[in-house]
C-alpha cells in the first residue's frame, strides 16, 4: 500500500501525536449503552502472501491453503479481492469454506463503481456485485467504500446519492482521500450529518504522509481503522502505543466494534506488528484477542 509513503528519513519529522476525539465522536460513543463490551475483529488487508511461509504460514504451505492457515491467524480481512475483480459465487463459497464460522470478510468495492464510474450510473454494477457479496452470508462484514482520490466535496451530492441506494441491511463505512473533505473542523460537517443520520461508518486511515486522514470523527459508536506502517520502523511501535490508548478510551466510553487492519508499504512485515498491536491491546485494554503465531522458520501447527 503506497498510500501516505515518505521517505524514511522524513519520519523523525512527523507529529504521530492522535488528534484529540471532536465532540460530535464523544457524544456518539456516550450515546451507546454498551460499555466495555467492544468487539474486535482485527487482521491484515492479504492472505496471498507467499513470502509469509515459514512466518505466518507453515513452512512448504502451498498457495491454494493460504487462506485456511490465515483465518487460524486472525478473525477477519481487510478484502480488496473484488477491487480489480468481481470473483463468482462459487469461489466465494469455496473461500468461506475454508475459515471458521465468525470469521469476516471486509470486502471493497468494485474499480468500476468507485473509480471508472465514479459512483453515477452504477446500478447494474451495485446488483452484480451486492449479489455476489451476498454469498458471504454471516461471513460478510462491513463493505468499504473509498470513491476516487480526485472526488470532492463538490460531488457530495453523488456520492450521498449512492450510499443512500445500497441497502440498509448493509454495514458500509467510508474512506474519504481528498484532502478537501478534511479542511473544515477536520471532517466535512455536511457528510458526517449525513453519515450519523443513515447510520453509516467513517473509516479513519493513519499513514505517515496524510495525518489530514486521521480525523478521529466516529459517526457510528464503530471504528474502522486501516493503520499503514513503515516497515517496522521504531515510529510504528509508538504510534501503535497511541492506538491501545485511544481504544481503551473508546471502550470505557462506549465503543461496540472495532475493525482494526494492518497495511505496510511492504506487507512482508504486517504480521509481526499486527501482533505487536494485540499484545498491547490484552496487555492494557484486558482484551482476549488471539494473537498471530509468528515463526520465522520451521511448522506451526
Amino acid at each position: 500500500m503506497d498510500f501516505g509513503k515518505i521517505p524514511e528519513t522524513a519520519l523523525k519529522d512527523i507529529d504521530f501525536t492522535l488528534p484529540p476525539d471532536p465532540k460530535v465522536t464523544i457524544e456518539i460513543l456516550n450515546s451507546s449503552k454498551k460499555k466495555n463490551t467492544t468487539k474486535f475483529h482485527v487482521g491484515c488487508a492479504k492472505w496471498g502472501r507467499k513470502d509469509w511461509i515459514g512466518k505466518l504460514y507453515p513452512k512448504g504451505t502451498k498457495e491454494k491453503d493460504f487462506l485456511e492457515y490465515y483465518a487460524k491467524q486472525f478473525n477477519c480481512i481487510e478484502f480488496n479481492g473484488f477491487y480489480y475483480q468481481l470473483h463468482p459465487p462459487a469461489r466465494v463459497k469455496d473461500w468461506i469454506s475454508k475459515v471458521p464460522k465468525d470469521f469476516l470478510f471486509c470486502p471493497k468495492f468494485t474499480e468500476v463503481i468507485t473509480h471508472r464510474k465514479r459512483l453515477k450510473n452504477t446500478k447494474q454494477d451495485i446488483d452484480a456485485y451486492l449479489e455476489v457479496v451476498s454469498e458471504f452470508k454471516e461471513h460478510l462484514g462491513p463493505i468499504f467504500l473509498m470513491p476516487h482520490p480526485q472526488m470532492n466535496p463538490k460531488q457530495m451530492d453523488t456520492l450521498e446519492e449512492f450510499i443512500t441506494d445500497i441497502p440498509k441491511d448493509i454495514d458500509l463505512f467510508l474512506e474519504l482521500r481528498h484532502p478537501d473533505w478534511y479542511l473544515e473542523n477536520g471532517y466535512n460537517t455536511a457528510l458526517y450529518d449525513y453519515l450519523k443520520k443513515h447510520k453509516r461508518g467513517t473509516i479513519i486511515t493513519d499513514a505517515a504522509g496524510r495525518r489530514d486522514c486521521v480525523h478521529m470523527h466516529l459517526s457510528t459508536p464503530e471504528c474502522f481503522i486501516r493503520f499503514v506502517g513503515n516497515g517496522l520502523h521504531p515510529t510504528d511501535y509508538t504510534r501503535i502505543d497511541e492506538w491501545v490508548n485511544r481504544i481503551k478510551k473508546w471502550m470505557h466510553e462506549g465503543l461496540e466494534t472495532c475493525y482494526f487492519f494492518m497495511h505496510q508499504h511492504e506487507e512482508l512485515h504486517s504480521p509481526e506488528l499486527i501482533k505487536y498491536f494485540i499484545e498491547q491491546m490484552n496487555k492494557h485494554c484486558g482484551t482476549d484477542i488471539k494473537a498471530p503465531v509468528i515463526h520465522n522458520e520451521g511448522n506451526l501447527f
